[in-house]
């Protein structure tokens, strides 16, 4: 790891009387195990972290200003820079807040197609969490499996709206494009090479004795410090709070399948992967219902008016991320524009907690910490 001297300042230990000399350090922004361009300024004594200081902004483009200018439909393609490993999720959220002011319904067909790439997106955004994890903490072929596995789905992606990253595929009232002819058929292969597929890696990592006692105790916070600090997702589900929206607060079409919500009580890096990787599997779970039960034929997109135009009043919905819980606050005026827009960013709200976890623990552990958080830079900074 490249870390840069800022400066150093000579201090007494009132312990030992030992002369030692604290040092701020510079971590990021460009550097791979920072997960995006972000900086945090780290005072440590000796190896030991005394205070940590995250820096934010460098990827800020103002989306939530820009969207007081942009009509409903425009702003879609700028979510997709958001949480950039899970476009579709932030592509539903904005649909759905603008939805759920007009009251509007959606076909079937496009609900099934809709939770099918937000489910198919969740495993793909793990994937890159699992391989980019273990390759901080200096594991390399995990990397190069997770990659292989999530070319398969960002190949369905490509097929079925033409991007691979940023999609801008879900429309108000529905999507924009229908499943092409065979595509089912190749998601639901996908899904049964996926879960024996599952099966290798842990293999390959989740029952490695060296693994389990780097990440174990690591980062570990309890349930009151998850909810004060208003954590969602794994993070919150790690300390032992049984909290998913898509069983909670159903959305889409959620509450036609059968699925467990995964839960831990240790609070710690190692519970944190360990509930990733059952979220894939409950992930291929719903999948494969939803691939069994896909409408033979129906619409793509409801009927919605030529012009979009809210009514004059507010709405806040939320959905569950693959990193937690999504929101989208619209304030109309009755406009094809949006008089306010903001959204409340899983990353961002997970990431004020790591000052916290960092105080008082070893360097060596810095990277595990952070990247057990699973941030994404464009939505922390928006």
């Amino acid at each position: 790891m490249s870390l840069d001297i800022i400066s150093t300042h000579s201090a007494t230990s009132p312990d030992t009387g030992i002369r030692t000399e604290e040092m701020l350090l510079n971590v990021g922004p460009q550097h791979p195990s920072t997960h995006g361009v972000f900086r945090l300024v780290v005072k440590i004594d000796g190896e030991t972290i005394k205070e940590a200081i995250p820096v934010m902004g460098y990827l800020h483009r103002g989306t939530e200003k820009l969207a007081e200018n942009l009509t409903y439909t425009q702003i879609i393609p700028y979510t997709d820079r958001m949480d950039y490993l899970s476009a579709m999720t932030n592509n539903y959220v904005i649909c759905h807040a603008v939805e759920t002011m007009m009251g509007l319904e959606i076909p079937e067909r496009a609900e099934f197609l809709r939770l099918i790439v937000m489910e198919l997106n969740r495993i793909a955004s793990h994937m890159v969490w699992w391989g980019t994890y273990l390759l901080d903490i200096g594991a390399m072929s995990p990397f190069l499996y997770a990659f292989r596995d999530r070319e398969t789905i960002l190949d369905l992606f490509n097929e079925l709206c033409g991007a691979r990253l940023t999609y801008n595929y879900m429309r108000i009232g529905g999507v924009k494009w229908d499943a092409p002819p065979g595509w089912i058929e190749k998601a639901k292969e996908f899904v049964q090479y996926m879960k024996k597929e599952l099966n290798n890696y842990h293999a390959l990592v989740t029952g490695n004795e060296i693994f389990i006692n780097r990440l174990k105790g690591i980062g570990q916070f309890d349930a009151k410090t998850a909810l004060d600090y208003s954590l969602s997702g794994v993070m919150l589900r790690s300390t032992g709070v049984k909290w998913d929206l898509r069983k909670d607060e159903p959305y889409c079409i959620y509450d036609r399948f059968e699925f467990d919500v995964p839960t831990a009580t240790e609070g710690d890096c190692l519970a944190r992967y360990h509930l990733r990787m059952a979220e894939i599997e409950q992930s291929l779970r719903i999948l494969e219902q939803a691939l069994d039960q896909f409408p033979s034929d129906g619409e793509i997109v409801g009927k919605v008016p030529r012009v979009i135009r809210p009514p004059a009043g507010e709405a806040f919905v939320r959905i569950e991320s693959p990193r937690g819980e999504i929101g989208c606050y619209i304030a109309s005026q009755g406009k094809d524009k949006p008089w306010r827009l903001k959204f409340r960013r899983p990353s961002f709200n997970n990431l004020q907690i790591l000052p916290k976890l960092l105080e008082g623990v070893n360097i060596a552990n810095m990277v595990a910490i952070l990247g057990s958080i699973d941030i994404v830079l464009g939505e922390v900074d928006c």
